[in-house]
């Protein structure tokens, strides 16, 4: 199960994400998440309560960054749990976006 949470100010949207990040997440992704966090200059994606990143959810988390620089945001990717951060090693992950999105 995939659940979220966006938190915002004035230049900022900081996206709680909790749950499995697979090829269910993306319609919420791509319809809910995407277009609010388009408006702020700055997007923090806290990855603290996904416990499971599949190949789906990794082309989620590529598409979404890539889409959000396009369009001249900023983008971080924080608090990411260890199995987590193992998948995004094996993927090589922080080479495909770089080393700056990452806290």
């Amino acid at each position: 199960m995939f659940a979220y949470q966006i938190h915002k100010n004035e230049t900022e949207a900081v996206v709680m994400l909790e749950g499995d990040f697979d090829i269910d997440s993306g319609e919420m992704l791509e319809e809910d998440i995407l277009p609010v966090v388009s408006e702020y200059d700055q997007v923090r994606l806290n990855f603290g309560e996904i416990y499971f990143v599949d190949s789906s959810g990794i082309g989620l988390i590529i598409r979404m960054v890539d889409e959000l620089r396009e369009g001249g945001r900023s983008v971080k990717i924080e608090q990411i749990r260890p199995e987590v951060m193992e998948v995004f090693e094996l993927l090589q992950i922080r080479e495909i976006l770089g080393e700056e999105v990452f806290e």
